[in-house]
Order: structure tokens, then C-alpha cells, then sequence
């Protein structure tokens, strides 16, 4: 049954659509279908694209796209501005509240499991004051070994905060284990909750590994016709250099390297293979399969209706 909710329909102030599922999985398609349906707005939980400049690397929604709905949470920093988990949730459900304000549904989409979950449980992050010299150290060792490998060393001490991280993200693995080192507790014990008062309904979106990693390899593909190479080649002329925590983005160090003469185009697009299937992996743990919280809808057939029937039943009350 085709099921169509008008424009003028409200939800309550307290609502809040989330739309969850791997990398390439058809997240930005399906929330921009929900948005001109429900008067929805969009917020990226994605960390890269809020940084202006990384555009095609970062698969950011087109201009097309935002055009159809509302999109906010992109395009607020420079990279070599650092926003912190802190900063980011703080953005996040500002932004939900000012969209509710004007009686629309607030659409969280992304695919960056940390994020999300730090705003549907309200996380009180810890506030334990930047080391320098600490920091300086860890860094050297990070740039001398490699994020990987920190990362892993990370690994050992606190498994379950390194398995909820990206393992090419040098920053937050430093930040890790600067809270550790200083505190002498373990990072992922360190979390309070102060769950937000907003009713969340989360949608999850699922193709099969196969077919995901099909079209993480036509996505790269189209990267690099629309111009990836370019992109990079302009971040590097304003300055901006390997070394930045945000060109830990899977894609960008990989061209650096390529513009570098260090690899050819081929080896960079086998690294960003490779290194994306890691990422859709590392993503699961954040959203699984069992999670009761999670409403699961597989992308083939089309799932749009059965989506639209379930949130209308969640905005008449029902369970």
C-alpha cells in the first residue's frame, strides 16, 4: 500500500528520525526521500563532511540533493579545524532543537557510530584537560609508527574504545590514550550518560557485504571521474598536508601519496578499497544486526514504503 503523509501533518516536538546503515548503503538517497515526504530536515552525523573543501572524497550530499531538503551539520569548518566528540554533540542537538522550533522532523543520517550513539545517549564526555607535553609525545610516536599501528597499541590497553575507532584516525586514538594516561582509567569506562529528552526512532539500512562492497568500488570509480585527484590537488595548495587528523579520511593521504609520486593511481584505489571494507566492518559494531533499538530495512526491494508505514504508526503513538 502506497502511503503518502501530507505536508501538513506534525510530528511532536520530541521526535527524532535516525537513519543508520554501512558506507555506500543508500543512507543520503533514502533520507532526502523521507525529508520531501515527512517535512523533515536533514542532519549529518558524518565527521568528514563537515569540513568545506572535501567534497567528492567525502561523498557529501550533491547539490541536487540539498536543494531537495534542508541539510545542515556540513560544510561548518576548514580542515585544519579540529572539532572534538564534545563540540560535534553539542552542534548536533542544537540543531535538532532549532529544527523542532520550526515544527519539523529533524532526519539524523550517518554512518559515524560514535557520533550518533553519543547523541541518542547523551554522553558526558570527559573533561580532562589537554596534556601538551603528553599530547607532543604521542603524537611523535603516532607520526614515527603510523595511526594503524598506534591504534592497535591502543588496542591492547582499552580494546573496547579502540574497537569503536577509526583505526586511520591518528587524533583520536592520541586522545585515547592521553585520557588513560592522565586519568589512569581505562577511555571507555570514562563516559557518564544524560540521556537527551527526545524520542528517537532508528532506522537501519542494509544491503548484503557483496553488494555494499560493489558499490564502494563504483563509488571510488566516480570519485576519481568527478575529479578526486583535483580535490586533493587544491587542499595541498592551500597548505593543508597529510599530517591534519581530518585527511585521515579514507581516500584523501591515499591521492596526497599519489600526488606525491609515492604510489600510482591504481595502488591508491586498491588502498581505498581495502581500507573502505575495513571501515564497513568496524561500522557493524556500532549498529548490529540483533540491536533491539534498531527498526532494520534491507535496501533491495525498495524499503521506502514499509519505512513511511512504520513512522506513521510512530507518529500516531503506536509501538
Amino acid at each position: 500500500m502506497q502511503l503518502d503523509l501530507m505536508q501538513s501533518h506534525k510530528f511532536p516536538n520530541k521526535r527524532v528520525l535516525v537513519l543508520v546503515g554501512a558506507t555506500a548503503v543508500g543512507k543520503t538517497e533514502m533520507a532526502v526521500h523521507l525529508a520531501e515526504k515527512l517535512r523533515g530536515e536533514i542532519v549529518s552525523a558524518d565527521s568528514r563532511l563537515l569540513y568545506r573543501g572535501m567534497d567528492i572524497g567525502t561523498a557529501k550530499p550533491t547539490k541536487k540533493e540539498m536543494e531537495r531538503a534542508p541539510h545542515h551539520m556540513i560544510d561548518l569548518a576548514e580542515p585544519d579545524e579540529i572539532w572534538s566528540l564534545a563540540t560535534f554533540q553539542k552542534k548536533m542537538l542544537a540543531t535538532i532543537g532549532d529544527i523542532q522550533a520550526r515544527e519539523k522532523l529533524p532526519i539524523v543520517a550517518g554512518g559515524t557510530g560514535q557520533y550518533i550513539r553519543s547523541m541518542m545517549e547523551g554522553w558526558i564526555i570527559p573533561t580532562v584537560l589537554p596534556d601538551p607535553r603528553l599530547r607532543e609525545v604521542l603524537e611523535k610516536i603516532g607520526l614515527e609508527i603510523g595511526a594503524a599501528e598506534l591504534h592497535r597499541r591502543l588496542s591492547l590497553i582499552d580494546p573496547i574504545a579502540a574497537s569503536k575507532m577509526d583505526a586511520n584516525n591518528l587524533r583520536r586514538s592520541i586522545r585515547a590514550l592521553e585520557v588513560i594516561f592522565t586519568t589512569g582509567e581505562l577511555f571507555s569506562e570514562q563516559k557518564d550518560k544524560q540521556p537527551p529528552d527526545l524520542d528517537f526512532k532508528l532506522i537501519g539500512l542494509s544491503r548484503s557485504r557483496e553488494v555494499l562492497y560493489d558499490r564502494v568500488d563504483s563509488r571510488i570509480e566516480t570519485m576519481f571521474n568527478q575529479g578526486f585527484v583535483e580535490e586533493v590537488r587544491k587542499l595541498m595548495d592551500k597548505g593543508y598536508n597529510q599530517s591534519l587528523p581530518t585527511l585521515s579520511a579514507i581516500g584523501y593521504r591515499e591521492v596526497m601519496q599519489y600526488l606525491n609520486g609515492d604510489i600510482t593511481i591504481e595502488e591508491t584505489k586498491v588502498q581505498m578499497r581495502k581500507k573502505t571494507r575495513e571501515f564497513i566492518r568496524r561500522q557493524a559494531n556500532w549498529f548490529k544486526p540483533n540491536d533491539p533499538l534498531i527498526e532494520w530495512h534491507t535496501m533491495d526491494p525498495d524499503p521506502l514504503d514499509d519505512i513511511m508505514q512504520s513512522i506513521h504508526r510512530w507518529q500516531a503513538g503506536e509501538k
